[in-house]
């Protein structure tokens, strides 16, 4: 930035489990997106290493990344980053076109996905005719819809009301818990924090404090 190299992350080394509920928090401009990203294979750590299911990312070409974010992770961001003129169910179908799932399995699984966080009567409608809280469950159902290992969600509940909020950590909390799909959210809310069962707070890049810190010291467990 403006000539200068700005250290986003340091030193950050970060364990996530199969079927953990982690926050990672931190005030603006601490690393929480950046770290978020990175777990996402949406950017390069350039230095350290990062692995997903024990495979080393930095090896993947572009395309096998593609397929690995596609498979193995749901992205849920604040700005919801729905297609406007695209119906609820269009939206969250989207991610299995990338993977050439036929049209009417598409549909069928889209449907299910919005059943799935309650807005099987909203098939057919497109944004602008949804609350906010409704437009943050299409992109929750859309990050479930292939199924994934893992939900990475950039401040959730940042553009919604506190009732729309509390609805959607709530279905965070029960696909967590019944489906045992992990969740990381990125939030500066210590509210919203204190919904997880696990707290990673984050500070100048670097981990300062982590609720899993000791446990299982040097016992790897399965990653997602």
């Amino acid at each position: 930035m403006d000539g200068a190299d700005v250290t986003a992350l340091h030193a950050v080394n970060l364990r996530i489990d199969e079927g953990e509920f982690v926050a990672i928090a931190g005030p603006s401009g601490s690393g929480k997106s950046t770290l978020l990203h990175l777990l996402g294979c949406l950017d390069h750590p350039t230095s350290g290493f990062l692995r997903v299911s024990g495979r080393e990312v930095a090896s993947l070409s572009e395309s096998e990344l593609a397929g690995l974010r596609n498979a193995r992770f749901g992205f849920v961001f604040q700005s919801f980053r729905l297609l406007e003129r695209a119906s609820a169910r269009e939206n969250v179908a989207l991610p299995l076109v990338y993977r050439g799932v036929p049209r009417g399995e598409r549909r069928r699984r889209a449907a299910e996905a919005l059943a799935l966080v309650g807005l099987e009567h909203r098939l057919g409608h497109r944004p602008d005719r949804l609350s906010g809280g409704e437009r943050q469950r299409v992109a929750i159902a859309r990050a479930l819809v292939g199924d994934p290992g893992v939900v990475l969600a950039d401040e959730p509940t940042g553009s919604l009301d506190a009732d729309a909020g509390r609805r959607v950590l709530d279905l965070l909390e029960r696909l967590n818990a019944e489906r045992g799909v992990a969740v990381v959210l990125v939030t500066h809310d210590p509210g919203v924090a204190g919904r997880a069962r696990r707290r990673v707070r984050i500070r100048d890049g670097r981990i300062e404090h982590d609720d899993a810190a000791g446990r299982d010291a040097g016992v790897p467990r399965e990653r997602r």
